[in-house]
């Protein structure tokens, strides 16, 4: 497995707007994107972006009534070495399956789950697709939540994450290890986010060289700035903005002492 298990392997942007959030990302990254027929009997194409050649995350239109209601958004993707029964142990810790598991041909086996929080992951076992690049710049994603205490406990214990917690600093923050490497982070959700009924989500983060010229030219390109270029001290500058159909996605340009 290309991926170790419990780490992230793949993001996924689902949008009411393909095209749109398609322009959007090649035009703000650079990156290139390769559309496909969807595997199977699925109807449309998923467009694979590419850095350097190099698949680093996948984009489709969302259609069809399973979508109705459906926000534009980037799904989180686990390595697992069981597919099945990673989604059989998610709802005996009192998550729930949303999809349960499949093969998608020429790709590999997935399951689509909800935390006892309300926050979206998806579980997945390469076929013939590996996953994101070795030098994705895909490097983080983290869990707003409402309810720490539960979905630390869910993540843990369905991935054997180990979970470091800050307390002391500005906002407390807890981050998901795998070993002792650190993949991932959570945040509670503060009342402005509960007021404006954000659910709770994972998000994930592109690392990139300039925060602030990429949030700049994401508005440009008709994107919205959500979290404008803001320091977090020892690590470095991070910014938030949707693309143009509404899918939210952060950059951080990490500190020279924290590479």
């Amino acid at each position: 497995m290309p991926h170790a298990p419990g780490t992230f392997c793949w993001f996924e942007c689902g949008s009411t707007d393909a095209n749109s959030s398609k322009e959007f990302y090649t035009e703000l990254f650079g990156w290139s994107a390769k559309a496909h027929p969807m595997p199977g009997d699925c109807d449309g194409e998923y467009i694979l972006l590419q850095q350097d050649g190099e698949d680093i995350a996948g984009l489709y239109e969302m259609s069809g009534e399973m979508f109705e209601g459906v926000p534009s958004h980037w799904m989180t993707y686990v390595a697992v070495e069981d597919v099945d029964a990673s989604a059989e142990n998610a709802a005996k810790l009192a998550g729930k399956i949303v999809v349960p598991p499949m093969d998608v041909p020429g790709v590999g086996r997935m399951a689509f789950l909800e935390d006892p929080t309300g926050a979206h992951i998806a579980v997945f076992k390469p076929g013939e697709h590996g996953g994101m690049s070795a030098e994705s710049p895909f490097g983080w994603s983290e869990l707003s939540t409402g309810d720490p205490g539960a979905a630390q406990s869910f993540y843990t214990s369905l991935f054997g994450w180990n979970a470091k917690s800050e307390q002391d600093a500005p906002m407390p923050y807890t981050e998901f290890q795998v070993g002792d490497r650190s993949i991932g982070g959570m945040v509670e959700m503060n009342p402005a986010m509960a007021a404006a009924r954000v659910p709770p989500h994972w998000m994930p983060y592109v690392m990139v060289d300039d925060c602030d010229a990429i949030a700049s030219r994401a508005g440009s390109l008709g994107g919205q700035l959500l979290v404008a270029p803001t320091d977090i001290p020892k690590v470095g500058r991070f910014a938030v903005f949707t693309d143009p159909a509404g899918a939210s996605l952060a950059v951080i340009q990490l500190s020279e002492d924290h590479h």
